[in-house]
């Protein structure tokens, strides 16, 4: 299983994605962009945004905080 969430640490959702994903045992790695310039333009290729976050699980892009969709793409991984 692969999850990785670009973020920032200023944005609220971003947090409210990685404590929703911790509070359902999911381990995830989380890319701090405003940290690591890099990784904004591997964030650009993948979404297509410069918002975040930007979730990736299992290859499975979601722009911002959508439960549903994590819970969707979280299903088919099982």
């Amino acid at each position: 299983m692969s999850v990785l969430i670009y973020s920032t640490s200023t944005c609220p959702f971003c947090h409210k994605a990685k404590e929703y994903l911790t509070s359902k045992g999911i381990p995830f790695t989380d890319i701090n962009v405003g940290e690591d310039q890099t990784k904004v333009q591997e964030m650009m290729d993948k979404s297509g945004q410069l918002g975040v976050p930007v979730i990736d699980i299992n290859g499975t892009i979601i722009v911002g905080f959508n439960q549903a969709r994590i819970d969707a793409a979280l299903a088919q991984m099982k």
